[in-house]
Protein backbone atom coordinates (compact mmCIF):
# COMPACT_ATOMS: atom_id res chain seq x y z
CA UNK A 1 0.00 0.00 0.00
CA UNK A 2 1.03 3.60 -0.43
CA UNK A 3 2.28 5.94 2.23
CA UNK A 4 -0.49 7.25 4.49
CA UNK A 5 1.30 10.36 5.79
CA UNK A 6 -1.36 12.73 4.42
CA UNK A 7 -4.39 13.76 6.48
CA UNK A 8 -7.40 11.91 5.11
CA UNK A 9 -10.42 14.10 4.44
CA UNK A 10 -13.65 12.81 2.91
CA UNK A 11 -15.73 14.93 0.59
CA UNK A 12 -19.05 14.71 -1.20
CA UNK A 13 -20.55 17.16 -3.69
CA UNK A 14 -24.14 17.87 -4.63
CA UNK A 15 -25.29 16.54 -8.04
CA UNK A 16 -25.17 20.10 -9.42
CA UNK A 17 -21.60 20.46 -8.03
CA UNK A 18 -22.42 23.75 -6.28
CA UNK A 19 -21.91 22.50 -2.71
CA UNK A 20 -19.25 20.21 -1.26
CA UNK A 21 -19.05 18.88 2.29
CA UNK A 22 -15.70 17.88 3.86
CA UNK A 23 -15.41 15.58 6.90
CA UNK A 24 -12.32 14.27 8.67
CA UNK A 25 -14.00 10.92 9.41
CA UNK A 26 -17.21 9.00 8.92
CA UNK A 27 -17.34 7.06 12.18
CA UNK A 28 -17.92 8.97 15.42
CA UNK A 29 -17.26 7.25 18.75
CA UNK A 30 -19.56 7.11 21.75
CA UNK A 31 -17.23 7.10 24.78
CA UNK A 32 -20.22 6.73 27.17
CA UNK A 33 -19.27 9.93 29.02
CA UNK A 34 -19.18 11.95 25.76
CA UNK A 35 -19.55 11.56 21.99
CA UNK A 36 -17.13 12.80 19.35
CA UNK A 37 -18.35 16.12 17.88
CA UNK A 38 -19.48 16.00 14.26
CA UNK A 39 -17.60 18.83 12.59
CA UNK A 40 -16.59 19.67 9.06
CA UNK A 41 -16.55 22.33 6.36
CA UNK A 42 -19.01 23.15 3.57
CA UNK A 43 -17.75 24.83 0.35
CA UNK A 44 -20.27 26.83 -1.72
CA UNK A 45 -20.09 28.29 -5.21
CA UNK A 46 -20.51 32.09 -4.62
CA UNK A 47 -22.47 32.56 -7.86
CA UNK A 48 -24.92 29.90 -6.70
CA UNK A 49 -25.15 31.25 -3.13
CA UNK A 50 -26.22 34.81 -4.04
CA UNK A 51 -28.41 36.14 -1.21
CA UNK A 52 -29.24 32.77 0.30
CA UNK A 53 -28.08 31.11 3.49
CA UNK A 54 -26.10 27.90 3.99
CA UNK A 55 -27.69 25.34 6.31
CA UNK A 56 -26.38 22.00 7.58
CA UNK A 57 -28.65 19.53 9.40
CA UNK A 58 -27.88 16.38 11.36
CA UNK A 59 -30.66 13.82 11.81
CA UNK A 60 -30.79 10.57 13.74
CA UNK A 61 -33.73 8.53 12.48
CA UNK A 62 -35.20 5.10 13.12
CA UNK A 63 -36.76 3.63 9.98
CA UNK A 64 -39.01 0.68 10.82
CA UNK A 65 -40.70 0.09 7.48
CA UNK A 66 -39.89 0.12 3.78
CA UNK A 67 -39.82 3.46 1.99
CA UNK A 68 -42.14 2.28 -0.76
CA UNK A 69 -44.85 1.72 1.88
CA UNK A 70 -44.87 5.41 2.85
CA UNK A 71 -48.28 6.29 1.42
CA UNK A 72 -51.27 8.43 2.39
CA UNK A 73 -49.10 10.62 4.57
CA UNK A 74 -47.96 7.69 6.71
CA UNK A 75 -44.23 7.37 7.28
CA UNK A 76 -42.52 4.36 8.81
CA UNK A 77 -39.83 6.58 10.26
CA UNK A 78 -39.25 8.22 13.62
CA UNK A 79 -36.80 11.09 13.98
CA UNK A 80 -34.94 10.63 17.27
CA UNK A 81 -32.78 13.76 16.96
CA UNK A 82 -32.68 16.76 14.61
CA UNK A 83 -30.19 19.64 14.79
CA UNK A 84 -29.72 22.59 12.41
CA UNK A 85 -26.58 24.68 11.96
CA UNK A 86 -26.52 27.91 9.93
CA UNK A 87 -23.05 27.91 8.43
CA UNK A 88 -23.48 31.20 6.52
CA UNK A 89 -24.02 33.87 7.56
CA UNK A 90 -22.71 32.58 10.90
CA UNK A 91 -24.87 33.12 13.99
CA UNK A 92 -23.31 34.21 17.31
CA UNK A 93 -24.96 31.30 19.15
CA UNK A 94 -23.34 28.84 16.72
CA UNK A 95 -19.79 30.02 17.39
CA UNK A 96 -17.43 27.26 18.52
CA UNK A 97 -13.66 26.69 18.61
CA UNK A 98 -12.41 25.38 15.29
CA UNK A 99 -10.58 22.07 15.21
CA UNK A 100 -7.10 22.05 13.65
CA UNK A 101 -8.47 20.22 10.62
CA UNK A 102 -11.19 22.84 10.12
CA UNK A 103 -8.61 25.62 10.33
CA UNK A 104 -6.45 23.95 7.70
CA UNK A 105 -9.41 23.26 5.42
CA UNK A 106 -10.59 26.88 5.64
CA UNK A 107 -7.11 28.09 4.68
CA UNK A 108 -6.92 25.65 1.80
CA UNK A 109 -10.45 26.08 0.42
CA UNK A 110 -10.69 29.86 0.69
CA UNK A 111 -13.27 32.43 1.74
CA UNK A 112 -16.29 30.54 0.43
CA UNK A 113 -15.80 27.63 2.82
CA UNK A 114 -17.72 27.67 6.10
CA UNK A 115 -17.31 25.47 9.21
CA UNK A 116 -20.07 23.61 11.03
CA UNK A 117 -20.21 21.57 14.24
CA UNK A 118 -22.77 19.38 16.03
CA UNK A 119 -22.75 17.93 19.53
CA UNK A 120 -24.53 14.58 19.81
CA UNK A 121 -26.47 13.76 22.99
CA UNK A 122 -25.17 10.75 24.90
CA UNK A 123 -28.52 8.96 24.93
CA UNK A 124 -28.78 8.43 21.17
CA UNK A 125 -28.47 4.89 19.76
CA UNK A 126 -25.56 3.63 17.72
CA UNK A 127 -25.90 3.02 13.98
CA UNK A 128 -27.64 -0.31 13.39
CA UNK A 129 -29.12 -1.73 10.19
CA UNK A 130 -31.63 -4.57 9.98
CA UNK A 131 -30.60 -6.89 7.16
CA UNK A 132 -33.16 -6.71 4.33
CA UNK A 133 -34.52 -9.71 2.49
CA UNK A 134 -33.53 -10.57 -1.10
CA UNK A 135 -36.62 -8.85 -2.52
CA UNK A 136 -36.50 -5.71 -0.34
CA UNK A 137 -35.67 -2.41 -2.04
CA UNK A 138 -34.89 1.10 -0.88
CA UNK A 139 -33.42 2.09 2.46
CA UNK A 140 -32.96 -0.69 4.97
CA UNK A 141 -34.70 -0.50 8.33
CA UNK A 142 -32.62 0.58 11.29
CA UNK A 143 -31.02 3.58 12.95
CA UNK A 144 -28.89 5.95 10.86
CA UNK A 145 -27.32 9.40 11.12
CA UNK A 146 -27.48 11.72 8.12
CA UNK A 147 -25.80 15.06 7.43
CA UNK A 148 -27.49 17.29 4.88
CA UNK A 149 -26.16 20.59 3.50
CA UNK A 150 -28.11 23.01 1.27
CA UNK A 151 -28.62 26.66 0.34
CA UNK A 152 -31.95 28.42 0.82
CA UNK A 153 -33.45 31.66 2.06
CA UNK A 154 -35.34 29.84 4.83
CA UNK A 155 -35.42 26.37 6.35
CA UNK A 156 -38.99 25.92 5.12
CA UNK A 157 -38.09 25.96 1.43
CA UNK A 158 -38.39 22.69 -0.44
CA UNK A 159 -34.91 21.34 -1.16
CA UNK A 160 -34.28 19.14 -4.19
CA UNK A 161 -31.75 16.30 -4.17
CA UNK A 162 -29.63 17.82 -6.93
CA UNK A 163 -29.20 21.01 -4.90
CA UNK A 164 -28.13 19.38 -1.64
CA UNK A 165 -25.47 17.08 -0.19
CA UNK A 166 -26.53 14.09 1.89
CA UNK A 167 -24.07 11.90 3.78
CA UNK A 168 -24.70 8.99 6.13
CA UNK A 169 -22.25 8.78 9.02
CA UNK A 170 -22.03 6.22 11.83
CA UNK A 171 -22.08 6.44 15.61
CA UNK A 172 -20.12 3.53 17.06
CA UNK A 173 -18.99 2.08 20.38
CA UNK A 174 -15.79 0.21 21.20
CA UNK A 175 -15.32 -2.57 23.73
CA UNK A 176 -15.03 -1.42 27.35
CA UNK A 177 -11.58 -1.35 28.91
CA UNK A 178 -12.75 -3.33 31.94
CA UNK A 179 -14.64 -6.52 31.01
CA UNK A 180 -17.31 -7.98 33.22
CA UNK A 181 -17.20 -11.24 35.21
CA UNK A 182 -16.77 -14.62 33.53
CA UNK A 183 -20.21 -15.92 32.46
CA UNK A 184 -21.32 -19.14 34.14
CA UNK A 185 -24.71 -20.82 34.46
CA UNK A 186 -26.00 -24.09 35.87
CA UNK A 187 -29.29 -25.89 36.29
CA UNK A 188 -30.55 -29.12 37.84
CA UNK A 189 -33.43 -31.11 36.38
CA UNK A 190 -35.50 -33.56 38.41
CA UNK A 191 -37.64 -36.05 36.56
CA UNK A 192 -41.08 -37.39 37.40
CA UNK A 193 -41.19 -40.49 39.61
CA UNK A 194 -37.45 -40.25 40.29
CA UNK A 195 -35.40 -38.79 43.11
CA UNK A 196 -32.24 -38.55 41.01
CA UNK A 197 -31.32 -35.52 38.93
CA UNK A 198 -29.43 -34.31 35.87
CA UNK A 199 -27.05 -31.39 36.44
CA UNK A 200 -25.81 -29.11 33.63
CA UNK A 201 -23.09 -26.48 34.06
CA UNK A 202 -21.68 -24.26 31.30
CA UNK A 203 -19.15 -21.43 31.31
CA UNK A 204 -17.28 -19.13 28.92
CA UNK A 205 -13.62 -18.26 29.35
CA UNK A 206 -14.48 -14.50 29.38
CA UNK A 207 -17.36 -12.09 28.90
CA UNK A 208 -15.97 -9.95 26.06
CA UNK A 209 -15.27 -11.22 22.54
CA UNK A 210 -14.20 -9.33 19.43
CA UNK A 211 -15.88 -9.78 16.05
CA UNK A 212 -14.43 -12.85 14.29
CA UNK A 213 -13.04 -14.44 17.45
CA UNK A 214 -13.97 -18.06 18.29
CA UNK A 215 -16.18 -18.48 21.35
CA UNK A 216 -15.40 -21.54 23.47
CA UNK A 217 -17.92 -22.89 25.98
CA UNK A 218 -17.07 -25.50 28.61
CA UNK A 219 -19.96 -27.93 29.16
CA UNK A 220 -20.03 -30.18 32.22
CA UNK A 221 -22.85 -32.72 32.73
CA UNK A 222 -23.43 -34.87 35.80
CA UNK A 223 -26.13 -37.41 35.00
CA UNK A 224 -27.33 -39.15 38.17
CA UNK A 225 -30.74 -39.84 36.65
CA UNK A 226 -31.99 -42.89 34.77
CA UNK A 227 -32.30 -40.86 31.56
CA UNK A 228 -29.79 -40.66 28.70
CA UNK A 229 -28.61 -37.47 27.04
CA UNK A 230 -28.86 -38.21 23.30
CA UNK A 231 -27.17 -35.11 21.85
CA UNK A 232 -26.22 -31.51 22.54
CA UNK A 233 -27.14 -28.32 20.72
CA UNK A 234 -24.98 -25.21 21.12
CA UNK A 235 -26.06 -21.92 19.56
CA UNK A 236 -25.19 -18.22 19.65
CA UNK A 237 -28.27 -16.02 19.47
CA UNK A 238 -28.57 -12.35 18.69
CA UNK A 239 -31.32 -10.50 20.56
CA UNK A 240 -32.58 -7.17 19.20
CA UNK A 241 -34.87 -5.11 21.43
CA UNK A 242 -36.84 -2.71 19.22
CA UNK A 243 -37.62 0.32 21.40
CA UNK A 244 -40.28 2.26 19.55
CA UNK A 245 -43.83 2.81 20.77
CA UNK A 246 -43.46 -0.37 22.82
CA UNK A 247 -40.52 -2.73 23.29
CA UNK A 248 -40.45 -5.93 21.24
CA UNK A 249 -37.64 -8.47 21.22
CA UNK A 250 -36.45 -10.47 18.23
CA UNK A 251 -33.95 -13.31 18.37
CA UNK A 252 -31.92 -14.85 15.59
CA UNK A 253 -29.33 -17.67 15.73
CA UNK A 254 -26.01 -16.55 14.22
CA UNK A 255 -23.94 -19.69 14.95
CA UNK A 256 -25.08 -23.25 15.66
CA UNK A 257 -23.48 -26.57 16.46
CA UNK A 258 -25.07 -29.97 17.09
CA UNK A 259 -23.04 -32.84 18.56
CA UNK A 260 -24.04 -36.49 18.95
CA UNK A 261 -22.42 -36.71 22.36
CA UNK A 262 -24.18 -39.22 24.64
CA UNK A 263 -24.21 -39.05 28.41
CA UNK A 264 -25.39 -42.32 29.89
CA UNK A 265 -27.14 -42.78 33.19
CA UNK A 266 -24.93 -42.46 36.30
CA UNK A 267 -22.02 -40.86 34.41
CA UNK A 268 -20.32 -37.51 33.90
CA UNK A 269 -19.28 -35.66 30.76
CA UNK A 270 -17.05 -32.65 30.09
CA UNK A 271 -16.16 -31.06 26.74
CA UNK A 272 -15.31 -27.69 25.20
CA UNK A 273 -17.27 -26.59 22.11
CA UNK A 274 -16.25 -23.71 19.84
CA UNK A 275 -18.42 -21.48 17.63
CA UNK A 276 -17.62 -18.41 15.51
CA UNK A 277 -20.54 -16.02 14.85
CA UNK A 278 -19.95 -14.30 11.48
CA UNK A 279 -22.09 -12.31 9.07
CA UNK A 280 -20.72 -14.37 6.14
CA UNK A 281 -22.73 -17.36 7.41
CA UNK A 282 -25.93 -15.34 7.90
CA UNK A 283 -26.34 -13.11 4.86
CA UNK A 284 -29.76 -14.54 3.93
CA UNK A 285 -31.40 -13.94 7.31
CA UNK A 286 -33.88 -11.09 7.07
CA UNK A 287 -34.04 -8.80 10.09
CA UNK A 288 -30.58 -9.61 11.46
CA UNK A 289 -29.04 -6.56 13.17
CA UNK A 290 -25.82 -5.30 11.55
CA UNK A 291 -23.36 -2.47 12.13
CA UNK A 292 -23.74 0.31 9.58
CA UNK A 293 -24.97 -0.35 6.04
CA UNK A 294 -25.43 -3.80 4.53
CA UNK A 295 -24.24 -2.76 1.07
CA UNK A 296 -20.68 -2.02 2.25
CA UNK A 297 -17.92 -4.54 2.74
CA UNK A 298 -16.96 -3.33 6.22
CA UNK A 299 -20.34 -4.38 7.63
CA UNK A 300 -20.50 -7.05 10.32
CA UNK A 301 -22.91 -8.39 12.91
CA UNK A 302 -24.16 -5.58 15.11
CA UNK A 303 -22.03 -4.94 18.18
CA UNK A 304 -23.51 -5.34 21.62
CA UNK A 305 -25.13 -2.16 22.87
CA UNK A 306 -23.67 -0.67 26.04
CA UNK A 307 -26.36 1.38 27.74
CA UNK A 308 -25.43 4.08 30.19
CA UNK A 309 -27.15 3.69 33.54
CA UNK A 310 -30.41 5.61 33.71
CA UNK A 311 -30.68 6.08 29.93
CA UNK A 312 -34.14 6.49 28.40
CA UNK A 313 -34.65 3.36 26.33
CA UNK A 314 -37.46 4.93 24.30
CA UNK A 315 -34.94 6.88 22.22
CA UNK A 316 -32.39 4.06 21.91
CA UNK A 317 -33.97 2.56 18.79
CA UNK A 318 -32.40 -0.89 18.70
CA UNK A 319 -30.62 -2.57 21.62
CA UNK A 320 -28.45 -5.53 20.62
CA UNK A 321 -27.26 -8.30 22.93
CA UNK A 322 -25.92 -11.86 22.55
CA UNK A 323 -26.36 -15.10 24.46
CA UNK A 324 -24.89 -18.56 24.03
CA UNK A 325 -27.38 -21.37 24.66
CA UNK A 326 -26.46 -24.93 25.64
CA UNK A 327 -29.29 -27.44 25.27
CA UNK A 328 -29.26 -31.13 26.20
CA UNK A 329 -31.71 -33.39 24.37
CA UNK A 330 -32.79 -36.04 26.89
CA UNK A 331 -34.47 -39.30 25.87
CA UNK A 332 -38.09 -39.33 27.08
CA UNK A 333 -37.31 -36.44 29.37
CA UNK A 334 -37.52 -33.22 27.33
CA UNK A 335 -34.73 -30.66 27.07
CA UNK A 336 -32.41 -29.15 29.65
CA UNK A 337 -30.78 -25.81 28.80
CA UNK A 338 -28.87 -22.79 30.13
CA UNK A 339 -28.00 -19.42 28.55
CA UNK A 340 -24.80 -17.41 28.92
CA UNK A 341 -24.88 -13.66 28.07
CA UNK A 342 -21.71 -12.18 26.58
CA UNK A 343 -20.51 -9.02 24.82
CA UNK A 344 -19.51 -8.94 21.13
CA UNK A 345 -17.76 -5.73 20.01
CA UNK A 346 -14.80 -4.20 18.17
CA UNK A 347 -11.60 -3.57 20.13
CA UNK A 348 -10.54 -0.04 20.89
CA UNK A 349 -7.81 1.22 18.54
CA UNK A 350 -4.26 1.15 19.87
CA UNK A 351 -4.35 4.94 19.82
CA UNK A 352 -8.06 5.82 20.08
CA UNK A 353 -9.21 8.95 18.27
CA UNK A 354 -9.76 11.98 20.48
CA UNK A 355 -12.90 14.10 20.43
CA UNK A 356 -11.02 17.00 18.81
CA UNK A 357 -9.87 15.83 15.35
CA UNK A 358 -6.12 15.52 14.93
CA UNK A 359 -4.38 17.22 12.04
CA UNK A 360 -2.10 14.23 11.57
CA UNK A 361 -3.43 10.67 12.00
CA UNK A 362 -1.50 8.12 14.12
CA UNK A 363 1.18 6.11 12.38
CA UNK A 364 -0.26 2.80 13.60
CA UNK A 365 -2.54 0.69 11.43
CA UNK A 366 -6.11 2.07 11.39
CA UNK A 367 -8.76 0.30 13.51
CA UNK A 368 -11.45 -1.84 11.91
CA UNK A 369 -13.83 1.12 11.77
CA UNK A 370 -11.28 3.27 9.97
CA UNK A 371 -11.68 3.76 6.26
CA UNK A 372 -8.95 1.70 4.66
CA UNK A 373 -8.02 3.71 1.59
CA UNK A 374 -4.69 4.05 -0.17
CA UNK A 375 -3.22 7.53 -0.46
CA UNK A 376 -0.26 9.15 -2.15
CA UNK A 377 2.41 10.94 -0.12
CA UNK A 378 2.11 14.72 0.10
CA UNK A 379 4.28 17.19 1.92
CA UNK A 380 3.78 20.57 3.55
CA UNK A 381 1.85 21.68 6.57
CA UNK A 382 -1.41 22.41 4.74
CA UNK A 383 -0.71 20.60 1.48
CA UNK A 384 -0.65 17.12 3.06
CA UNK A 385 -4.48 16.98 3.08
CA UNK A 386 -5.66 14.16 0.82
CA UNK A 387 -9.26 14.43 -0.39
CA UNK A 388 -11.16 11.20 -0.91
CA UNK A 389 -14.69 10.80 -2.24
CA UNK A 390 -17.18 9.98 0.50
CA UNK A 391 -17.75 6.36 -0.48
CA UNK A 392 -17.44 2.83 0.82
CA UNK A 393 -16.62 -0.30 -1.14
CA UNK A 394 -19.65 -2.11 -2.48
CA UNK A 395 -20.35 -5.77 -1.74
CA UNK A 396 -19.46 -7.95 -4.69
CA UNK A 397 -22.43 -8.95 -6.82
CA UNK A 398 -24.73 -6.16 -5.56
CA UNK A 399 -26.01 -3.50 -7.94
CA UNK A 400 -26.09 0.13 -6.90
CA UNK A 401 -29.49 1.39 -5.82
CA UNK A 402 -31.16 4.19 -7.73
CA UNK A 403 -31.25 6.28 -4.57
CA UNK A 404 -27.55 5.91 -3.88
CA UNK A 405 -27.38 9.63 -3.15
CA UNK A 406 -29.21 8.84 0.07
CA UNK A 407 -26.31 6.65 1.20
CA UNK A 408 -22.67 6.75 0.17
CA UNK A 409 -21.87 7.62 -3.42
Amino acid sequence: MGDKSGTRVFKKSSPNCKLTVYLGKRDFIDHLDHVDPVDGVVLVDPEYLKDRRVFVTLTCAFRYGREDLDVLGLSFRKDLFIATFQAFPPLPENSHPLSRLQERLLRKLGEHAFPFCFSLPQNLPCSVTLQPGPEDTGKACGVDFEIRAFCSKTMEEKIHKRNSVRLVIRKVQYAPETPGPQPMAETTRNFLMSDRSLHLEASLDRELYYHGEPISVNVHVTNNSTKTVKRMKISVRQYADICLFSTAQYKCPVAQLEADDHVSSSSTFCKVYTLVPLLDHNREKRGLALDGKLKHEDTNLASSTIVKEGANKEVLGILVSYRLKVKLVVSRGGDVSVELPFVLMHPKPTEPPVSRPQSVPPESEPPIYANLIEFETNFGQDDDIVFEDFARLRLKGLKDDKDDDDHFC
